[in-house]
Order: structure tokens, then sequence, then C-alpha cells
């Protein structure tokens, strides 16, 4: 018989998975009919009528379940299991926007939105170019729809719903009651590390990014496919500029999210998710500028090509190293798998015969220049910087691929025991090798350049450049290391070259501005980075001797960090520090740390301000979740965070039986020797003996005729208070006992343990409870130079890209 379930809505989750059946068929007919609209030469637009109505049907389609799934979030159902897992009633609303993309399905569900978006844009600006574009684009919509079926189809599971119901995701006994959801009164929550606001806005520029990526593979395999091999190159170039800006926003967001809420001390870790999201960007970097070439020199036809289809087949295979579980031990961001492998595999696959497809078919007709390029032209460097950056790409895709070699091949490769030693010793290279091109690029024209006025412009700007080179190395305390010189040589060098652009720029040209912005950040970029990176100064320097335990140093170094104490202060570095307190915020305690800089001689406090890193605790398992807090300066950055705090214990019940000791709570007693009339000094008061009561009992313990129960007559003076008590000596068949008595006011426990008549003297054993502890926090303090040089040039690099987007638009008439 059919359990009838009190209190469930199902109602909204019927009609999101409605919507999901309804955007795979929309998204299926769509793709099928744009095909067959492009491959029927007839002036009959049927096919494209109905692909196009498709198309607003499956966005229709695709809003309906986002509608739907954020009613069953901002509702609290928690007998839905992506509700329970990503949410509670304790969140924000902004944070249940976030919550709605934390889990797989609310991740794809953006991407398929975004794609969404962009096919409406398309279906009115691409034109001549919409029947195999848009085939392409609803056949990538087809597959991440296909990602949230969750139907099983002849014993094989396709996609994972964000509709199925809780007691169909999770076993447990509770779901054979009707009215299991009084015992759900919450659900787990939000990752607390996702609590940020980076992460309600990095999440949908990623996606966004991820989703423009498929427009340029688009239009390179229209132009394949209908053999317009040159006209592709001007239609998809300002689509490939607006994916390179958007996903390279996108990844910026990341950093921040990183440098603020985590605490590794930085902004970039080299991790796998964030490898797999660069990799692609940077080589539809190395497209853009390819792409640029052919349309000025007609050289390089292929290579263009390529990396504009390679770059989306990377964007694909990122995906299946997130969501495929396959990095789950190397990775701290990656999705779990949900049985989705092979699911993802295929989409990855279809895609990459796809390109290598069309490629092989046309190899013969690809417009390859047969003239090589002149040595001092712009597509000859153009080419060389793409082949830089692509290389570049090879060794992190390596790398961060190990853990597919193991599985396929069954290797036991370990990665990098230092990903940043091993990473900066390949890549810092390359980006001295992209520097130098960037700037000196600017000065050749395409065809060919007289070398001599080229070599009158560098030698004036190398001369400049040495110059500065050698001052803000010695500023930035990077002279000992020749590679960083060298590094930072390169970025000077670009800047300088890239300046007098600018300038003309700032006098009217505004169509040059585009590109020389973009390299003027690509070189701040890489300045604060490098300094930032090399010569950051851990402040919380340990001089006190004091260490925190082997568990602690398997994860930190003991020598970086202090112990501050409650009101406390303390001397780091320049500053004095204070541990003022902490408040608890839901699951976060936020720890007040004050900063004041002093004057030594006058004593006056030239600066001060708060910080409040962060941390969430867990009992259970001994751990931390820490989170820093910043404060922001012009050249530098002081970053704090909490690596130990004193972790709270759970409570727990235990029967009189536990055999636990009558004297557990209290510290090692102190044991005396004393004679009527003594007295005993303690930390806050004194013990005075004012005798012996030779007529004590003990409650329920007869005495036979030789037995001695003796009491010990003690008056406590402490706290502006008297106490009296008598602890009490047994002599019984023999045998020696002690009854101890307490005086919890003021946390003393005695016990008249023995009698010695040869001394005269009697035995007292005085039990002290442990001082209240002091709160305290353990703190690491890291001083980062320049850091804003990284962010500014990210900033302008975007800007950049966006100048170019609008000077390529202007260039066709068609997108």
């Amino acid at each position: 018989m059919d359990i009838q379930f009190a209190g469930e809505h199902l109602l909204p989750g019927k009609l999101g998975q409605f919507f999901i059946i309804l955007t795979f068929g929309s998204a299926l007919i769509s793709a099928i009919s744009y095909y067959f609209a492009t491959v029927k030469d007839t002036n009959d637009d049927s096919w494209k009528r109905i692909a196009r109505l498709s198309a607003w049907v499956n966005t229709f389609a695709v809003v309906g379940i986002g509608a739907s799934l954020f009613y069953i979030i901002y509702s609290h159902y928690f007998e839905y299991n992506y509700a329970w897992a990503h949410s509670s009633r304790s969140l924000p609303v902004y944070y249940i926007i976030s919550s709605f993309w934390e889990g797989q399905e609310g991740s794809f569900w953006l991407w398929m939105f975004w794609q969404s978006v962009l096919t409406n844009v398309l279906i009115q600006r691409a034109r001549t170019w919409e029947n195999p574009v848009m085939t392409i684009i609803m056949l990538s919509q087809v597959f991440i729809s296909s990602m949230l079926l969750g139907v099983e189809i002849l014993g094989l599971r396709i996609g994972s719903s964000p509709f199925i119901l809780l007691r169909d995701a999770v076993e447990g006994p509770i779901f054979s009651r009707p009215d299991y959801l009084s015992l759900i009164p919450d659900g787990n929550g939000l990752n607390p590390l996702l609590q940020n606001y980076w992460m309600v806005i990095h999440p949908p520029t990623l996606f966004l990014g991820f989703a423009s990526m498929i427009v340029p593979f688009a239009y390179a395999i229209a132009g394949l496919w209908q053999k317009r091999y040159k006209e592709w190159v001007t239609a998809a170039l300002p689509w490939a500029l607006f994916a390179v800006m958007v996903l390279g926003t996108g990844i910026i967001m990341g950093s921040f999210w990183a440098y603020e809420a985590l605490n590794f001390g930085g902004f970039w870790a080299w991790d796998p998710v964030e490898n797999a999201s660069i990799i692609p960007w940077l080589t539809l970097i190395a497209a853009v500028h390819v792409m640029i070439a052919y349309k000025n020199s007609g050289h390089s036809y292929f290579t263009a090509t390529f990396l504009v289809l390679i770059s989306f087949v990377l964007v694909l295979y990122a995906s299946f190293l997130t969501r495929s579980g396959i990095l789950g031990e190397t990775s701290v961001h990656s999705f779990t798998d949900l049985g989705m492998f092979g699911h993802l595999l295929t989409y990855l696959l279809v895609f990459f015969i796809l390109a290598v497809g069309f490629l092989i078919a046309r190899w013969k007709d690809l417009p390859i220049t047969k003239k090589d390029e002149e040595t001092y032209s712009r597509e000859f460097w153009l080419f060389i910087g793409a082949l830089v950056l692509t290389v570049s790409c090879i060794q992190v895709i390596a790398t961060t691929s190990i853990p597919v070699f193991n599985a396929i091949f069954g290797t036991k490769i370990a990665p990098p025991a230092n990903v940043f030693q091993h990473y900066h010793q390949w890549q810092v290279p390359f980006a001295i090798v992209i520097s130098l091109i960037s700037g000196f690029a600017q000065y050749l024209k395409y065809k060919n350049t007289d070398p001599r006025k080229l070599y009158i412009k560098l030698v004036m700007i190398i001369i400049i450049a040495v110059m500065i080179t050698s001052a803000f190395a010695y500023i930035a305390d990077v002279y000992h290391n020749v590679m960083y010189v060298i590094l930072t040589f390169a970025a000077v060098f670009s800047l300088c070259c890239n300046v007098p652009f600018l300038i003309d720029a700032l006098k009217g040209k505004w169509k040059l501005a585009g590109a020389s912005i973009a390299h003027i950040g690509f070189a701040f970029l890489l300045l604060g980075a490098l300094v930032a990176a090399a010569t950051s100064k851990v402040v919380s320097i340990n001089t006190s001797g004091v260490g925190f335990g082997d568990e602690f140093d398997k994860s930190n170094n003991a020598k970086e960090n202090i112990i501050l104490y409650e009101n406390e202060p303390v001397r780091m570095d320049q500053y004095t520090v204070t541990y003022k307190g902490d408040s608890t915020v839901g699951v976060n305690t936020y720890y007040k740390i004050n900063y004041k800089t002093i004057n030594q001689t006058t004593r006056k406090v030239m600066e001060e301000f708060d910080l409040y890193p962060n941390a969430q605790q867990n009992a259970k398992m001994q751990t931390i979740v820490a989170s820093p807090d910043t404060r922001h300066y012009l050249l530098h950055d002081i970053y704090t965070h909490v690596s130990s705090v004193p972790l709270k214990t759970e409570t727990a019940e235990h029967d009189d039986h536990t055999g636990h000791s009558e004297d557990e709570g209290y510290d090692q007693p102190a044991t005396y020797e004393v004679a009527q009339g003594d007295t005993i000094r303690y930390r806050e008061g004194i013990i005075i003996v004012k005798g012996i009561n030779r007529n004590a009992t003990v409650e329920k313990i007869p005495l036979g005729k030789n037995d001695v129960a003796i009491a010990l007559k003690l008056q406590v003076i402490a706290k502006n208070k008297t106490y009296e008590i008598e602890p009490i000596f047994l002599l019984k068949g023999g045998n020696k006992f002690d009854f101890g008595k307490t005086v919890a006011d003021v946390g003393l426990k005695f016990r008249f343990t023995d009698v010695h008549p040869d001394k005269n003297k009697l035995e007292l054993m005085v039990y002290q409870k442990p001082l209240a502890e002091k709160k305290w926090v353990v703190l690491k303090a890291i001083k980062f130079p320049f850091i804003n040089f990284f962010w500014a040039g990210n900033i302008l690099m975007m800007v950049g890209f966006l100048l170019s987007i609008f000077r390529r638009n202007k260039e066709i008439k068609v997108i």
C-alpha cells in the first residue's frame, strides 16, 4: 500500500520535471530543424521557422526550470533533495541564490540558461550564418539539457534531476513515516566557503564565459561546413573577444573569491579546477591574435581555426574534469561524481570528433598560404606568440590531467609535491616570451617591416625599460633572483612599448586603444603577480618559542603563527595587535583583531583598524574552516587569517556508573602535612587548619570497635567569604579510606588522606579547579606588496577586450 506523505509539495517538482523534458525535446527538434535548413538547398524556410519556434520554446522551458527550482529552494521545500542538500532557512536571499548553483544540476542549468540567451541574440543577428551556427549551438543545448533529465532507459541512467525527492535520493527509516518532514526542520545549508558575495556573481559570469565559447566554435564549424573559409573569421572575431572578456572576468572574480575567502594565502593556487578554467581562456586568446593576423595577411588560417575549435573542446574537457569526480582527491573545488562520467565523456567526444572530422574532410580546400611569413612581420610574431601560449597550455594540461592518465592507463603518477614551484619553473619563461612579443609586435607591420626603423624605436624603449626595471626590482626587492629580474624587465618592456599607443588613443585614435590597454593590463598583471608571490612577507613571526603541537605543524608552520590572548597586546612587525573577542553569526565565528601602528618615541597611535577573520568549527572532526580578512592599501595588503582556535566540544551524557574519577576536572592536587593552627595560601585566598573532630561519622557506614573516623576542621577564606568544611579520614578493618569535601564556589576540593603520629602531622590534599581558560586565537598575517598591480592589470585587460569588441564589430556588417 502506498504511503501518503503529509506536507509534501509535489506540484513545483512535477512542473520543473516537465520543463526539463520540454527543454530537451525542443532543443533536439531545433537542432534537427536547423540541420535540414542548412543542408536543404531551397528557398523554403519552413525548417528555419520550426527551428526558431523550437528555440524559443526551449528558452521558455529553461526559464521554467529555473523558476521552479528557485521557488522550491526559496520556499524551503526540503522534501526535495536539492533544496535540502544546498540550502537552509537561515540563509539570506542572496545566498539562497548562490545555493541555486552550488550543485551540479544548478550549474548545468546556469550554463544552459546563458546558452539559450545567446541563442536568441544569434537568431536576431547571425542572418546568413543562422542555420549552420544554430545547428551546432542547439546540439550543445541537447547535451546540456540531457544532463538534467534524471531518467533511466534500458537500465542506463541519463542525467541527474534537481527535482528528485529526498526520500527517493536518500535511504533512511524515517521515510517510512508519513510525517517524515516533521523530522527534517532544516536543510544542510550552503557550503560556508561559498557564503561570500563573490560567489553570488562569480559562477554566473564564469558560465556565461563557458557558454559564449560555443559561438566562435559554431562559426568555425559553419565556415568549414559551408566552405565559407574566410568569411567566418570576420563574423566570429567579436564573439571570440566577447568570450575571452567574459570568461576572463569570471576567472578574475574567482581569484578575488580565493583571495578573500580561502586561507591558502593568495589569489591562485594552481588547483586543477582553476587550471581547467584558464586553459581554454588562454587558447582562445591565442586564437584571437591569429584570427587578426589571418584577417590582415592571409596567413595561419589552419592555426586560427584549430585554436578556436580546440578552445571549446577544452571547455568540455574542463567540465569533464570537474564534474566526473576524477579530480575528487586532487582538487577542493571539484564536484562529486553523480554517475555522469560516461555522459560527460560522450559530450566531449562528439564535439571533438565533429571538429576533427570537419578539419580532415576540408583539409585539401583550406586556404593555406604557400609563402612563409616574413620574420619582421606582425603576423609571424603573432603566430609565435600563439604557439608559445599553446605550449604553455599543454604543460598545464599535462600536469592537471595526471589523474586522468592514472585512470586510463592504470599508472600511479603522483602530482607535484610543490605545485607552486612546479608551475612557476615552467610558466615564468613562457610569460617572459609573451610579454616581450606583446611589446615589440606593436611596432611591426603586416607583411614586412623595415628592421632599421624598428631597431631605433626598440633601442630607446629598451634603455628606458632597463632603468625602470632596475629601480622597480630594487624597490620591490626582486633583484636577488635573475629569473624575477628578467620577468620584471619583460613586463616593463611591454608596458613601455604599449604606452605610446595608448597616448595616441587618448588623442583620438580610439581604434588602437583596445590592444594597447589589454597589453598594458597584462604587463601590470605580471608585475603584481610576480612581486606579490615572490616577496610576500609573513609578518606574524613567532619569536616566543611556543609551539602549537605536532598536529598543527603538519599543515602549518608554527614559526609563522603567533598566539593572541584576549585583550593582551602583542608586537607584530610594525603593528601592535590585540585579540578583542569574537562574535558568532550563523555558522561563522568572527574574531576581532585590532591593529595599531604606534610611534615608539611619542607613543602616539599613528594608525588603527580592525580585521575580522572568521572560522567555522567542526567539533566532531576537530577542525576549523577559516576565511581571512584583509586590509587594503594602495601599494600593499595586510592579509590575516586564524590558523587555530579553541574547538568547541560536544556535551555528552554519562550514566552514574561510567567509572569516571571523582577528581576529574581539577588540577593535579597539592599535598600538605599540616597541624592545628597552620595556614595554607592558595591563589585566591587562605585555608586555616582549625583542629580535629574526633567524633566524626560517615553516613551509612557503621563503625566497629577498632574503627576510627576523624575529620579535619578547615576554614576557607576566599572572595570575602568564609567556608567551614570537614573532610573525613576513616580507618576501618585495617584499611584507610577518605571522604573528600568540596567548596564549589571557589573551585576547591579537600581530601584528608592520612595521619602521621610520628611527625604529629596530618596529610591533606588540596585540589583546585583550573583557572577559567583565557580566550585565544592563533593568527597568521601576510603582507602582499604591489598586489593591486595584479588586480588593476586584470581589470585593464578586460577593458581592452571590451574596446576591441567595439572595434571589430564595426568592421563587419553581419555578425
